[in-house]
């Protein structure tokens, strides 16, 4: 039999075919998405329509994974009211404070929801809703997460969303499993209809062609699925955002904010620090230097550790983690004699790198070894130079569509009633010797931007 997996991400969807008993992919396609930090779930569902032309019918059972803290609000009749803010929107920033302020502080937020809200939140996105557009928000009735909206479109039964992606909403209570409407509320000043919180393996619809429907999951907890880290392992994904997690039996709760306390996709927790730029900085540096990506990685490699003391703070977007929404790029350090396009295709290496370091470093432990995926993972000089960053070896598995396979993976326990133990991806391990001075410089370097880049 075979089952489907579908990734609609920032940027594109991604649908894989595979074998439900093995994992083995069929076949694979994609479609993009509109760039901006909005974006109509229309063009998601037509999205999903081309890629998973000719791929879907195949399958046996469907689960969607989907970009995590979208907005989508629905009015009575089920129509969308607007674009949906995605979750590298910022406008939300003052919001946020305001709702972490009014509802018991950090604390507070962190011991309810597992998470104190930033500008990505969805909770935040329906007071910024509530406050700058109300003939928009007056009819609203219904708010729903971007795989929830795919999952409702393609059969679900009734609107439903699992535990994963819910937790990263900002009104779910990780410990109990159930949302907290008086978080709702307060943000958007009346009550909406939230989806029904499926169980992990759930089989909650059907298809038009008539396949088992899965309830979905967030992107980050359908890459933790379809990876299968172990005890020890930090996940650090180098996409258009960056992430760095590792799985749980217990909930976590940071009142500092920097770590998001997600539950998982099978019950577990997913402790997880996002960075709002990663791959983007390594695009950015390579049209500075006019260089393609791989000709950016060859000069990178060609530079001393350390850049010869310039360091890129490369917060290009706002950072998310620091809560910097407002901050921007800096570039530190230059003279005339490390101007070069070495030196600077190293800064913005080293600098994302160090920015995933530092995050990693907030979910605890040292780490026993960093597995490493995302796009900017393929960059031969990101490979060699992450285990200088980060201190322990590097396992980069094979490049493939991990969000798309652990949704896969779910459909296939949807499925079957069994979580199947998919052999995970060959991998190459990378290893070097730590060097300080690249994350020296750069926590100098953030340190003393603070006080002009926290807006």
């Amino acid at each position: 039999m075979l089952v489907a997996g579908v990734d609609s991400s920032t940027q594109s969807t991604k649908v894989v075919l595979c074998e439900a008993d093995s994992g083995a992919v069929v076949a694979e396609a994609s479609a993009p998405h509109p760039e901006g930090t909005s974006c109509p779930p229309e063009a998601w569902w037509r999205a999903l329509t081309t890629a998973g032309d000719g791929l879907l019918s195949r399958a046996a059972a469907v689960a969607v994974a989907g970009q995590q803290h979208g907005m989508v609000v629905l009015d009575g009749d089920g129509a969308v009211v607007r674009d949906a803010l995605l979750w590298n929107d910022t406008r939300a920033a003052g919001a946020a404070r305001d709702l972490v302020r009014e509802l018991g502080g950090p604390d507070t937020w962190a011991a309810t929801t597992g998470s104190v809200p930033t500008a990505s939140f969805t909770v935040t996105k329906l007071r910024w809703l509530s406050r700058n557009e109300p003939e928009a928000a007056s009819r609203v009735r219904r708010v729903m997460l971007p795989h929830d909206y795919l999952t409702w479109r393609l059969g679900a039964r009734d609107p439903v969303t699992d535990r994963g992606d819910a937790s990263g909403t900002g009104y779910f209570d990780v410990r109990t499993g159930r949302w907290l409407p008086a978080y709702v509320e307060a943000a958007f000043g009346r009550p909406l209809e939230l989806p029904r919180v499926a169980g992990p393996a759930e089989r909650v619809g059907e298809t038009a062609w008539g396949a088992v429907l899965a309830p979905g999951t967030g992107d980050n907890m359908a890459a933790a699925l379809g990876l299968d880290p172990q005890p020890g392992d930090v996940v650090v994904s180098l996409g258009t955002s960056g992430t760095a997690f590792t799985v749980s039996a217990a909930p976590s709760a940071d009142p500092r904010g920097e770590v998001a306390g997600f539950a998982d996709a099978t019950g577990r927790f997913l402790p997880l620090v996002c960075t709002l730029n990663a791959a983007r900085v390594l695009d950015s540096a390579a049209a500075l230097t006019g260089a393609s990506l791989s000709e950016l990685s060859d000069l990178a490699l060609r530079a001393e550790a350390g850049a010869g003391g310039l360091t890129l703070l490369p917060y290009l977007d706002g950072e998310r983690t620091p809560n910097r929404p407002g901050a921007n790029g800096v570039l530190r350090g230059l003279t005339t004699r490390n101007a070069t396009r070495e030196n600077l295709a190293r800064a913005a290496v080293e600098g994302m790198l160090a920015s995933l370091a530092e995050a990693a470093d907030r979910l605890g432990p040292a780490p026993r070894r960093i597995v490493l995926i995302g796009g900017a993972a393929a960059s031969d000089a990101v490979r060699r130079i992450a285990p200088e960053v980060f201190c322990v070896p590097v396992v980069v598995p094979r490049p493939a569509q991990y969000v798309a396979l652990g949704a896969a993976r779910q459909a296939a326990w949807a499925l079957t009633g069994t979580l199947p133990a998919w052999e995970r991806a060959p991998a190459e391990t990378f290893t070097a010797p730590a060097r300080p001075v690249i994350r020296k410089q750069f926590v100098a370097l953030r340190d003393d931007t603070r006080p002009w880049t926290e807006e």
